[in-house]
């Protein structure tokens, strides 16, 4: 499918167009070029004198294209700034602003430049890991100041006006400083290798602002006019960490010049605008991540004529022209895309100049702020590339008192602005299409959830906190000294290449260098339940899905997904449908808890007093890869537990292997991993997968009977089973109820998410999805009685405990079995 600026480079319509213009323009060039051409025939066939007439053609068809090149930008901006100035008409006198800039002298050290160097710190690394020189293969932020001098606004005054309906106010903006202090560290690649520290002590950014209030006042639209002037002043840094003596590096300068132009071209020039919420309340929170509902409703005055090209380049055509155009808009076919982040879903192929496409979509947000992108297509049957028609996009962002801004371009430049006061309240927009004068498209957007660093959630008017905090603080724990518990429970509507259309998707999962793979499932609609464990990584560490589907010459993505596991919080699974990415359809469903790491270990029992052992069982593997030229394999197993090494038989000539042998350590706590190995007489072996048996969770004298699928090869697993023993406790029921009260708890939480999920497909009146939470709040619901039930056998094993042990503090004292008897 044809994405928006990727059409073919040979674009007939541009050329025709240019034709048009020259025509035009030379009047007398149909009499020139027959003269050029019997010229040009003259002396190619009847008598050769030079090869002027090719190269003096070519040079003239060059100065004419960028004729009409340069005429169409002067058109455009000329276009542009008549409308600008036109629907704009003073409506205060100029005024000073020297209140301003003392005011925001007063505040800029205490209050504003802490604020925005922290944000814009994140901005900025996240910009540098996107776009780095060529020459510099890692980079790292150490510092980040905006300094103590701020910019100067409105040297010569300001003025308000009016654009269209909408106030506007317009003044300068001048920021030249050399207190900055922003510093990086850049390791460069091949072939200087080394470190290098990278100072930017100046900055010089000026240009003029335009000032929109919206909704009432509770938020402002800001942007410059025009992309501002930029400069940087870029110094080298020596000793330390640095590897590389303090000289310039190529490059350098420029690239962050063009980096910062690009990025306030792309997010602050007009017509992109950036939005400031004037929030009366401030709840203390951090957004991180969101869920928002995305319906492509409908189309409307969409026309073949009108979006494929911009007015100013088409011709006056009669009207038999026009009603043949109209005629062609009844057999229109379109479809839409929407896009968000990496993120892509597009909706079915409607009819008509007015298509119904009703069409809804569930989608992530990684952060606070975030652009909904709707791209127009039109779908042509027998065509395999499918035309790009217009687009138009839609900003969103979370305020401190828990709403959410919406906004989006207007026509003739002005603000579309809606306001969300809570979670779960749609909203609906009928945006035009950028760079046409016909088209409109009507769109809703729903926050499901707001997602907070503390690992709260706000959702349908009800902030959902897992785990009050005591004090009144943050409950978020550090990052550090937690383990992430995640399963991969089932996916839907998978997508597939096979030409047979059959599907065999399995799923990949990085967490840090950690790799972990699910097994191979045979459905569109597949159903894993496997559960993965990661030690937790700092620094905003992503968790990265990719999912595969199996082919015989070689195995296909068939999408991918990252997700923040910020915010996690103790003893509250989050259960997320997750949508795949840089595919057109398919979700996966993931549980994600996070685990500390003390209550972890102590969870097992008294494993680790040295009484007990690990007790494993090789059984056997099947599916291995052939790592013998005659397409077999010579597999034995390493096992790694701690320092200690041991190894299985060798099973010679075969990829379904049986062992059927039982390895025994005792019980530390050390991880229990397996390498799978092809044995060679004479040349190093070789790998054939490895795995990690995950153990520590499991109950005391219980087996665990599990085949795990080997990583780092395309296919294979292992069959093993695996024994925590405990000798004390085989004669001795167990009357510890922390672990029972735990998972009680756990369930009801559960139980809470599943009633808020039941709630909401009732309020969206998505009676099909019902069946499914429900079966799942009966599961809930069967394993809080049983729960219950155990909690009740094990509140009678301690009355019972406690019975013998005062009969036998009577038994062992006489005085008080005499007084006992007596009274």
């Amino acid at each position: 499918m044809g994405r928006r600026k990727k059409r073919s480079v040979f674009n007939v319509d541009g050329v025709m167009d240019f034709f048009n213009n020259v025509m035009m323009e030379k009047p007398y060039l149909p009499l020139l070029i027959p003269l050029v051409l019997m010229l040009w025939a003259l002396e190619k066939w009847i008598f050769s004198l030079s090869n002027w007439v090719p190269l003096v053609l070519a040079v003239w068809v060059t100065v004419q294209h960028r004729n009409h090149q340069h005429q169409m930008a002067v058109e455009d901006l000329n276009k542009k700034w008549k409308r600008f100035a036109l629907s704009s008409s003073a409506k205060t006198p100029l005024e000073h602003c020297e209140w301003l800039n003392k005011l925001l002298i007063e505040i800029w050290s205490n209050y504003i430049n802490p604020k925005l160097s922290l944000r814009f710190q994140s901005i900025v690394e996240k910009r540098l890991k996107r776009n780095k020189s060529r020459l510099i293969e890692k980079l790292e932020l150490l510092e980040f100041s905006l300094g103590s001098s701020p910019p100067w606004l409105g040297l010569q005054g300001t003025r308000w006006s009016t654009f269209g309906d909408q106030q506007v106010m317009r003044l300068g903006f001048d920021w030249d400083t050399t207190d900055i202090s922003i510093m990086l560290l850049a390791k460069v690649a091949k072939p200087f290798f080394g470190t290098a520290k990278i100072v930017i002590n100046s900055l010089r950014i000026k240009g003029d602002l335009l000032l929109m209030p919206i909704l009432d006042g509770k938020a402002i639209l800001y942007s410059f006019i025009s992309t501002p002037e930029v400069r940087i002043t870029v110094a080298f840094g020596s000793g330390g960490s640095q590897s590389l003596p303090a000289t310039e590096l190529p490059g350098v300068s420029s690239w962050l010049d063009k980096l910062l132009t690009d990025t306030l071209a792309k997010t602050m020039v007009e017509p992109h605008r950036q939005c400031f919420s004037l929030s009366t309340v401030d709840l203390r929170k951090k957004a991180v991540g969101g869920i928002v509902y995305v319906t492509v409703i409908s189309g409307n005055k969409l026309s073949r004529s009108s979006l494929k090209g911009s007015p100013s380049r088409r011709q006056p055509s009669s009207g038999v022209d026009c009603l043949q155009e109209h005629s062609d808009d009844k057999d229109l076919q379109t479809f839409v895309e929407v896009e968000l982040g990496e993120l892509t879903r597009r909706t079915n192929v409607r009819p008509g100049s007015s298509p119904q496409w009703d069409s809804t979509f569930n989608m992530i947000l990684h952060d606070n702020t975030g652009i909904v992108r709707f791209h127009l297509f039109e779908h042509t049957p027998g065509r395999m590339m499918c035309d790009y028609l217009a687009s138009c996009e839609i900003k969103m962002r979370y305020n401190t008192d828990d709403s959410t801004t919406f906004w989006a371009i207007g026509p003739d430049l002005s603000v579309i602005a809606r306001h969300s006061e809570f979670c779960g309240k749609a909203v609906e927009m009928v945006l035009p299409f950028e760079g046409v004068n016909i088209g409109e498209l009507a769109v809703k957007l729903v926050i499901k959830e707001w997602q907070f660093s503390d690992g709260s959630l706000s959702f349908n008017n009800l902030r959902v906190s897992s785990q009050p905090s005591l004090n009144g603080s943050s409950n978020f724990l550090p990052r550090t000294g937690r383990r992430i518990i995640v399963t991969v429970v089932e996916g839907k509507d998978l997508i597939t290449k096979d030409k047979s259309g059959k599907c065999n998707p399995y799923v990949k999962l990085q967490y840090g260098k950690v790799l972990q793979k699910t097994k191979t499932a045979h459905s569109f609609n597949p159903v894993w339940n496997q559960r993965f464990e990661f030690d937790e990584i700092g620094d905003g560490e992503y968790l990265k899905i990719k999912c595969y589907t199996e082919e015989v010459f070689g195995d296909d993505s068939i999408g991918s997904a990252h997700i923040s596991l910020e915010g996690l919080v103790e003893g509250s699974p989050r259960n997320l449908w997750i949508p795949l990415e840089k595919v057109n359809s398919g979700e996966l469903r993931i549980q994600i808890e996070a685990v500390r790491i003390d209550d972890y270990e102590g969870s097992r029992g008294s494993s680790y007093s040295g009484n007990g052992w690990i007790e494993l069982v090789l059984i056997e593997a099947k599916d291995l890869i052939a790592a013998d030229l005659r397409g077999t394999s010579d597999p034995y197993v390493r096992v790694q537990y701690g320092n200690l090494k041991r190894r299985t038989k060798v099973m010679y000539k075969t990829l379904n292997p049986k062992w059927h042998q039982t390895l025994e350590f005792p019980d530390n706590g050390s991880s229990l991993e397996l390498h799978v190995k092809d044995h060679n007489a004479v040349l190093p072996t070789s790998s054939i997968g490895d795995c990690v048996v995950e153990y520590q969770r499991l109950p005391p004298n219980q087996m665990a009977d599990k085949w795990i699928p080997l990583q780092g090869v395309k296919r294979g697993e292992i069959h093993i089973q695996v024994t925590r023993k405990v000798p004390e406790l085989e004669k001795k029921p167990s009357v510890d109820p922390d672990t029972s009260l735990t998972k009680a708890h756990q369930i009801s939480s559960q139980m809470k998410q599943m009633m808020i999920k039941l709630q909401s497909l009732i309020d969206d009146g998505n009676l099909e999805g019902i069946s499914t939470p429900l079966s799942e709040l009966e599961a809930l619901q069967d394993m809080q009685e049983e729960y219950m039930v155990q909690l009740e056998t094990e509140q009678m094993l301690l009355l019972n405990k406690i019975k013998e042990l005062g009969q036998e503090m009577l038994n062992s004292s006489p005085s008080l079995s005499r007084n006992s008897f007596g009274s």
